[in-house]
């Protein structure tokens, strides 16, 4: 089973193929694909790879379920004995996306490139 970590909207998921998961809001239609570059790793039963700080050629493909918001939170201001009471609500704007593939480009490291001679 081959997982990844890859990082959007400043947070980092951890997936395998199959898994559906709500990030944070993308400008994409439902039903289209989207590619994650940014994969900080792959982890596969064998073979594992970390980026410094990402994966060259290493992408995460999935497609957009739908976009919505989350449910509203209250967020409630007071000061003791000032009058001071604020009352406001918020909901989050989310994608949620289910990861189609998980990709992993082979390059050749600095060691073969030398060997080589190309």
């Amino acid at each position: 089973m081959t997982h990844a970590i890859f990082e959007t909207g400043g947070k980092q998921y951890r997936v395998k193929e199959g898994d559906e998961i709500f990030i944070e809001k993308l400008e994409a239609e439902d039903g289209e694909k989207v590619k994650f570059d940014n994969v900080l790793a792959v982890l596969k039963e064998d073979d594992q790879k970390f980026g410094v700080p990402y994966i060259k050629g290493a992408t995460v493909t999935a497609s957009v379920v739908k976009s919505g918001k989350a449910k509203k939170i209250i967020v409630y201001k007071m000061h003791a004995k000032k009058g001071y009471r604020r009352k406001q609500g918020h909901r989050q704007p989310y994608t949620k996306v289910k990861i189609d593939k998980i990709t992993l480009k082979a390059t050749k490291s600095k060691d073969e490139v030398n060997n080589d001679g190309t």
